[in-house]
């Protein structure tokens, strides 16, 4: 016989949490429990042998006596009924199912409706509903559909839970359902992780088995929906409470046999059965385990994690919070979505799915809540720290992105390991702002490694200059006059702006900038401008570039000679006086003179006599000079014109 025992099958954290406080209350002198503390009767008998008895009202409880609030948690009510009476309370509620109460009670203040999909009947979901106002219970698809159709129904917003214990599949169809028929509903998937193993488990072990056993009380919510998984995937399945339920007259026909238990299922009672096994297997002929005894897969099943040890599991399941891994072990493991990754712009949803294998480091191994926390970050850097040594002897180039800036310099997350890159070498100019690179990604140059220290140092400037070097021989081998380049104003001085065109700097002389007047290059460009750039004079030996800036095309003298002749009148404004005259712009950019016999038609000692200093008068182009670009204007010549018109 081919025997399979799930690997999550027995006590959840929650439940193993929970028997593991009702021991130390036992230990500490005895006490209560607040209803049966898990849904088996065989080790509810246990604990009260111990000392710890169960009581179904608070009323029942002497005054100020030691109570333990069970795994499925209590209404608010409850718990001002214990300090009522001076109850030492000791809360064992499931962390899960205390954080359903926590999100039902901010969605009640909120003013949502709060629906529940779960068994009304059960204390889990009482206690849920115990910690709100109004909310609804679900247990069957029929009743969510004849709520919903409910005309007062059909405006509220809701927020929607599970019990933890609820069947994946049957919750799946219902929040489906439920998003058809309103768009603003809100969806917590509440069902325990290690529910929804459990049960994805007994599905796949159910379909590759000859016949299924479930051990677990009637009583218990989860033990039953095992059995109903395994009921749709298996045609024999056996349910027992402990080894005296069990009929393995059965199994003599069975080849592979599958083992579920419930999640309140002890482990004394699992190694009872197997005890029990391993005596009938004896008797059944020409019957032998194919690999291991039953002993010892029991024992796997139940394996722990200890901290420090490398792992590699599978995804089972992804929240804004934590991704839920499977370990192959008893214990829940997840990793706290800060624990994924260094990158600050990482995004779980889009680099991990369900059914991903991942590897991690063990952080934390909770025995008293049965979960572990994994860190993949930790066994990436411990990688990395390998990766990152190799990299000074290569002088690999890395990539990182920056975490960090202090005085000193900043802090780059490569692989996983801290590397300081000093002020000096990030690139930036002296005094410059660092935290303009944060959560930046970044190249750079491993230069020291020291394992004892943990200090890892690295260069930005190594590969700018690296590449910097290379762009620049590429551009010297290309370079004519004529060519175009994307280039960034590095800087300025009073005679023009020097241009980074990628590697090399050029020159843009003050008087190639603009075809216009320019007393200073910053009223044309600034430092880091982006701008478009020509070559107009290459010196190789020398290693000078002179670059252009103003395009022909806006050349105001060709926009002139297209719009004016000799003959045409214009508007002309005043610019400055002269001895001899007075200069005015005929367009941005080109002027003209207006001789100071041509102001008037009567003498005129001094040109501002007449004429002010940014005045628009009408003047005629008397004459245009195309080899020196000048151009000749006369007031005078309109005003004779008018005069002999008046004639």
């Amino acid at each position: 016989m081919e025997i399979t025992i799930a690997k999550s099958a027995g006590f959840c954290f929650g439940v193993r949490r929970a028997v593991k406080m009702a021991e130390d209350l036992a230990a500490d002198g005895g006490g209560y429990t607040l209803g049966p503390l898990i849904h088996n009767r065989h080790e509810l008998d246990r604990l009260s042998a111990m000392g710890v008895r169960a009581v179904k009202s608070a009323e029942e409880l002497p005054e100020g006596a030691r109570v333990l609030i069970r795994a499925h948690g209590v209404p608010e009510a409850v718990y001002d009924a214990l300090r009522a009476r001076g109850a030492e309370i000791r809360d064992a509620t499931c962390p899960f199912v205390a954080r359903i109460h926590g999100i039902v009670n901010a969605e009640c203040e909120a003013g949502r409706q709060v629906v529940v999909m779960g068994d009304a009947a059960h204390p889990e979901v009482q206690g849920i509903c115990g910690h709100c106002r109004d909310a609804v219970v679900f247990g069957s698809r029929e009743e969510l559909e004849n709520w919903v159709l409910d005309p007062e129904n059909r405006e509220k917003s809701l927020s929607v839970v599970a019990q933890t214990t609820a069947h994946k599949e049957n919750w799946e169809r219902n929040v489906k359902f439920i998003k058809k028929q309103y768009t603003n509903a809100k969806i917590f998937d509440t069902i325990c992780s290690a529910t929804d193993v459990r049960q994805t488990e007994a599905s796949q072990l159910a379909a590759e088995s000859d016949a299924m056993l479930v051990l677990g009380d009637p009583m218990s919510s989860n033990t039953q929906k095992l059995a109903q998984i395994a009921r749709e995937r298996c045609g024999l399945v056996l349910c027992a409470e402990n080894a005296d339920g069990l009929d393995f007259s059965v199994l003599g026909r069975v080849r592979r046999l599958g083992i579920t238990a419930g999640a309140s299922t002890p482990e004394w009672i699992m190694k009872e059965v197997v005890n029990k096994m391993s005596e009938e297997l004896k008797n059944i002929p020409e019957e032998t385990m194919t690999e291991e005894s039953f002993e010892e897969l029991l024992e796997q099943s139940i394996k722990t994690l200890n901290t420090g040890d490398k792992v590699t599991g599978i995804v089972t399941r992804v929240t804004g919070g934590e991704v839920y891994v499977d370990l192959g072990v008893k214990q829940a493991a997840y990793v706290p979505v800060s624990e994924m990754s260094d990158d600050p712009a990482y995004k779980v949803e889009e680099n991990v799915k369900v059914g991903d294998e991942i590897a991690a480091f063990v952080v934390r191994v909770n025995d008293v809540e049965g979960m572990i926390m994994l860190s993949k970050k930790k066994l990436d850097s411990i990688k990395g720290w390998d990766t990152v040594a190799d990299a000074v002897e290569s002088k690999e180039t890395m990539e990182g992105v920056v975490t960090e800036d202090n005085k000193g310099g900043i802090v780059v997350m490569v692989k996983g390991v801290r590397v300081f890159v000093p002020a000096s070498q990030t690139g930036l100019p002296k005094d410059a702002d660092m935290t303009t690179l944060l959560k930046q990604t970044v190249k750079l140059r491993i230069t020291e490694v020291n394992r004892a220290r943990r200090r890892v140092v690295g260069s930005i400037r190594a590969v700018t200059a690296d590449e910097r070097r290379a762009k620049a021989e590429a551009i010297w081998n290309t370079i004519e006059i004529g060519n175009e380049y994307d280039g960034v104003v590095k800087s300025l001085t009073t005679y023009g702006a020097f241009v980074d065109i990628g590697g090399v700097d050029g020159m843009v002389h003050i008087s190639e900038l603009s075809w216009g007047r320019v007393r200073h290059p910053s009223e044309i460009v600034k430092v880091g401008d982006a701008v478009k750039v020509f070559v107009i004079g290459v010196d190789k030996e020398k290693k000078k570039i002179s670059l252009g800036y103003r395009r022909a095309e806006d050349n105001p003298w060709t926009k002139f000679i297209s719009q004016f002749q000799i003959g045409d009148t214009a508007s002309v404004k005043v610019l400055k006086f002269m001895p001899f005259g007075a200069f005015a712009e005929v367009i941005p950019g080109v002027d003209g003179l207006i001789h100071i016999s041509q102001i008037a038609t009567t003498h005129v000692k001094k040109p501002d006599d007449v004429l002010t200093e940014g005045e628009v008068v009408d003047a005629k182009i008397v004459d245009i000079d195309m080899d020196r670009q000048k151009v000749s204007l006369s007031i005078r010549a309109l005003l004779e014109g008018d005069e002999a018109d008046a004639e």
